[in-house]
This record gives structure tokens, sequence and C-alpha cells, in this order.
């Protein structure tokens, strides 16, 4: 399962890179997709360190900061289609994945603490 989640968390931050390629140039837009690039591209990151943790707790150490990530990616999609900046089915369909993946990894996390 590791694998396709690593694959999983590869495959949203290509669709994050080309939609916030796609994004207005305004100055609000470059802000918000700077973020969402920067926390997005960090949930595979993250992952894939995690992955190769050297104990149980460093693994559970660096999902508690994908958690983040991902729950960090998930505002800054909300604020780009409740602000307007963006279009809305693009969006929601980012917003849908992200919201996916920081549910996966929430359960993973919690299951690592019992």
């Amino acid at each position: 399962m590791e694998k396709d989640l690593e694959q999983r968390t590869k495959k949203f931050s290509l669709a994050v890179i080309k939609f916030t390629a796609g994004l207005p140039r305004t100055r609000e837009a470059d802000i918000l997709s700077r973020q969402l690039l920067r926390s997005a591209t960090s949930v595979g990151a993250n992952y894939r360190e995690a992955n190769r943790g050297v104990s149980r707790a460093d693994f559970a150490n660096k999902i508690g900061t994908v958690q983040k990530e991902a729950s960090e990616t998930l505002y800054w999609i909300e604020l780009l289609l409740e602000s307007g900046i963006a279009a809305p089915d693009p969006t929601k369909q980012l917003h849908k994945e992200s919201f996916e993946l920081l549910s996966i990894f929430t359960a993973i996390g919690k299951k690592l603490k019992n």
C-alpha cells in the first residue's frame, strides 16, 4: 500500500503543479498558489521520507508532519475556491483528492497512537 500511496501523493503534487500554472497572474493568486505548491508537494515528499524512517516513532513523527501539510493544502485550496480566484471545476477535484489524502493520513496517525 505504501508504494500506491507514494504514487498517489506524487500524482496529486503533479496535478497541483499543473493547476497553479493555470491560475491568473495576480498578487493574490501568486501568493496563494505559492503556498499551495509548497504544502501540496510536501505531502508526498514527507510521506516518502516517513516510509524510510528508522523507527516506528520516527515514522509516527513524520506522518504527523504529513497530516499538517495535507491540512494546510486543503486550506489553500479552499481559499482559492471560495475567493473565486480559481475556477470551481478543477479546484473541486483537487479539493476532493486533498480531503481524501488528509483522511488517509489522519487514519494512519490515529492507528499509530493506539
